[in-house]
């Protein structure tokens, strides 16, 4: 690894990790890891993955999601990985919801992609192997993300009990084998034989979750996408008829953007510590 960023921030440090990921075919994978005081200090911390959103890369989150004052206060070592493998050789797509920067988080078994899109073994396993090899962790993990990115994390909690504390989402695709977004890329990443998207929709999950973490999701009322691509109605329903603990806040006059991302940042980070732990 080679840290290519680093930034001193509310007592702690903001940076930008670069590796070689076999998992995605041996690409370069950048993450943004915020390290606070106690880390730096040489105290072993929880640390919290964040997935950031069609487009996104682990830039977004960590200019723009304000979470650095809260990760310092409670202590959380926060990992925000990039959306996709990126790169000459990699495959792409010209729109923006499919190819790089919208790996959606999944293990792709479809040519050309499953050469390389294999998002959902980097994020669950790959990459944590290296930040608890390289940085003071305690092995306690949660995970969060925001659109794309909470599809992610509901998705990485949900198909691997044990292996997070604490999970939440901020304005997450709950359905995608119901919604076009998810239409598009899980047909491209695992074929059209919809039985295949069934282990990566959170909605169909759910119902077969032993695991019961307390998920906490919040989604902007004024949000462009939330009829058409998000429709978190439809994982409250599968939760309540799974017995599953959710608490779901919808804000007034809220979008999809960072502005919304960024408001309700620290009670996630909150959220997260509470599970983890971290004082």
């Amino acid at each position: 690894m080679e840290r290519v960023e680093h930034h001193k921030s509310f007592g702690g440090a903001q940076e930008v990790w670069e590796h070689a990921a076999p998992t995605l075919g041996g690409v370069t994978m950048r993450f943004g890891v915020y390290l606070p005081p106690r880390a730096l200090a040489g105290q072993r911390c929880p640390v919290l993955y964040f997935l950031s959103g069609l487009t996104c890369s682990e830039q977004n989150v960590i200019t723009k999601g304000g979470y650095q004052a809260a990760a310092a206060e409670h202590g959380l070592i926060v990992v925000a990985p990039d959306t996709s493998p990126r790169g000459d050789g990699v495959a792409d797509d010209e729109a923006y919801d499919l190819g790089q920067g919208a790996g959606f988080y999944v293990n792709a078994t479809e040519a050309p992609w499953a050469a390389h899109y294999q998002m959902h073994d980097y994020v669950v396993h790959a990459l944590p192997e290296l930040v608890e090899a390289t940085f003071p962790t305690t092995g306690a993990r949660g995970i969060t993300g925001h659109s794309m990115g909470g599809h992610g994390a509901l998705v990485c909690a949900l198909r691997n009990p044990g292996r997070y504390k604490s999970v939440s989402a901020i304005a997450p695709i709950v359905a995608p084998s119901e919604v076009p977004w998810g239409h598009k890329a899980l047909g491209a990443y695992l074929g059209e034989d919809r039985a295949a998207w069934a282990p990566w929709d959170a909605c169909q999950l759910v119902g077969k979750a032993f695991e019961r973490l307390p998920v906490l999701i919040d989604q902007g009322e004024d949000d462009p996408f939330l009829a058409r691509e998000l429709q978190p109605e439809r994982f409250v329903s599968a939760c309540e008829a799974a017995g599953y603990p959710l608490t779901l806040r919808r804000h007034v006059g809220y979008d999809h953007s960072y502005y919304f991302i960024s408001t309700v940042m620290a009670d996630h980070l909150a959220h997260h510590a509470g599970a983890l732990k971290a004082g």
